[in-house]
């Protein structure tokens, strides 16, 4: 499966470049606003690890970079494509680190996985949403103070869905995560675009 989505990004990144289309979003400013609310989980002014599960070619590095350069950084991607872009970015950074994968290769502080939950071409929904929580486990397992992550929402209008993308309910990760990795966990459905984020706070 994860081979299949490997190869689907690594032609978007071909016809496109290392740019927000080239990891399958519209643009820029959605690009944007997606951070800002997997960010919204950082409560430490500086001097904290990041992991970054499906990393892309690490568009997340220099936005985070931005408001605390004494970050430490490692994304990890499953699409080889992606982390040779990155690397090309951004690998000059000696608080930048990338690595091809699914699991990350340290504990982090934080966690955050944006659009991997998105695209599961021909696969059934049953198997994404299995792959989904057993992605949702390996955060928990990776990240310290916590995690966050965001999903296209099953409240998308029925005529502007695709059949090859994921729309997962919102409703239920929420108790997954509220149940299974903490008690603080907060579901953000309101910025604008047909998807949610949650944060999942440990401590």
């Amino acid at each position: 499966m994860l081979v299949d989505v490997a190869h689907y990004y690594a032609a978007k990144m071909r016809a496109h470049g290392p740019s927000p289309k080239g990891v399958d979003w519209n643009t820029e400013e959605g690009q944007a606003l997606r951070f800002a609310q997997l960010t919204a989980l950082i409560d430490l002014p500086e001097g904290f690890t990041v992991n970054d599960l499906g990393c892309g070619y690490g568009a997340l590095f220099p936005f985070l970079a931005r408001r605390f350069p004494a970050i430490q950084y490692r994304g990890c991607d499953v699409a080889p494509e992606m982390i040779e872009a990155a690397a090309k970015l951004f690998g000059n950074h000696s608080n930048a680190h990338f690595t091809v994968g699914s699991v990350p290769l340290e504990v982090a502080d934080f966690g955050f996985a944006s659009g991997i939950f998105n695209v599961r071409l021909t696969h059934p929904d049953e198997e994404w949403a299995a792959y989904l929580e057993a992605t949702l486990d390996v955060l928990h397992a990776t990240s310290r103070r916590g995690f966050a992550f965001n999903c296209l929402t099953s409240y998308s209008d029925p005529d502007k869905r695709r059949a090859d993308l994921y729309y997962a309910d919102p409703r239920y990760l929420f108790d997954v995560c509220k149940t299974k990795y903490a008690q603080r966990v907060a579901l953000l459905h309101d910025y604008g675009l047909y998807e949610f984020t949650i944060l999942v706070r440990k401590t």
